[in-house]
């Protein structure tokens, strides 16, 4: 079977991956899927840094306001939908271009990853819970060895967290959990795969996140958490635990001042910054492009689109 053409861009928050993708999508015929945590749900515009239809300059984008934000979204379902997005863009004879800072998003993406059985049970996770309050969390890891020994090798007998999960999978579906994780490793992605990481200077990278924040609350967020907050999101709302909406929150029930609140924004940022660079760094398919000194968007486009061609020829 023909592999589809896919082209990935990431990098950390705030290096320009939005604006540098459209016009990118311009020259190649593209259509964007948003890889981000937060823009996939409607109302959460500003903290997300969400392309206004301005800014997307007629360039298509797909998971962009895809659900509300009172409910949960998960890497699957990411998956799930991000491939039918892929395909329709195939079929209109456009090239898909997924972007985003979400590294799992872009994992499930671009590496081989069984979301098969998609298994999740409240009440066996809260009887295990309980199991593992009363007798301890080395018992669950014990309980875990007999079934699935090779999983419980892999995991920390106090993550409980994972523990539950593998004892989960096994209960439910009477397969070890590394069952599944050995069958993703014989599968291959369905892509003819390009992935381009942009980066920049650590400094100047975090003056912008700075700046950027700074942006975001004279905007209004404030007035956008405050919206949220009316929809039923609370601290405990998974889309509630995006950089800039727990922190106002906090601020909203006084356990600070704005000030503070924006400050702890701006450090949080930088560190998430931090551990984008750090995750996407570890594959080595990724061809960075540090874009310090090259001021026109143009020539990053240009050295985007011959790194492409080498992958993907192009007709533009």
């Amino acid at each position: 079977m023909e592999k589809k053409p896919l082209i990935v861009i990431v990098g950390p928050t705030a290096v320009g991956k939005t604006r540098l993708s459209i016009k990118l999508a311009h020259r190649i015929d593209g259509e964007i899927i948003s890889a981000d945590s937060m823009q996939v749900y409607k109302y959460m515009n500003i903290g997300s840094a969400k392309p206004t239809e301005k800014e997307q300059d007629g360039i298509k984008h797909y998971l962009i306001d895809e659900i509300h934000p009172t409910q949960a979204f998960s890497v699957a379902l990411f998956n799930k939908l991000a491939n039918k997005y892929i395909d329709v863009i195939v079929d209109k004879g456009k090239l898909p271009i997924v972007v985003g800072g979400t590294g799992l998003y872009i994992n499930s993406l671009t590496h081989t990853m069984n979301f098969t059985p998609i298994i999740s049970n409240g009440n066996f996770r809260k009887c295990m819970k309980e199991k593992a309050s009363r007798e301890g969390t080395i018992s669950l890891h014990n309980k875990l060895k007999k079934v699935d020994p090779t999983a419980a090798d892999k995991i920390h007998h106090n993550d409980l967290k994972r523990i539950i999960r593998a004892l989960e999978v096994y209960h439910f579906t009477g397969k070890p959990i590394s069952y599944y994780q050995q069958l993703s490793k014989k599968q291959e992605i369905p892509y003819n795969l390009v992935q381009i990481g942009l980066t920049m200077d650590r400094k100047q990278l975090y003056q912008r996140i700075d700046k950027r924040v700074d942006i975001m609350m004279e905007q209004g967020l404030l007035e956008e958490v405050k919206y949220l907050k009316s929809l039923g999101c609370n601290r405990e709302t998974q889309s509630m635990q995006g950089l800039g909406y727990k922190e106002l929150l906090d601020y909203l029930d006084d356990k600070c001042t704005l000030d503070q609140a924006v400050d702890i924004i701006k450090r949080n940022t930088r560190r998430y910054a931090k551990r984008q660079l750090t995750w996407f760094k570890k594959d080595k398919r990724i061809f960075w492009i540090d874009i310090t000194n090259i001021i026109n968007d143009e020539a990053v486009v240009n050295l985007m689109m011959q790194h492409i061609n080498k992958i993907i020829p192009l007709t533009s």
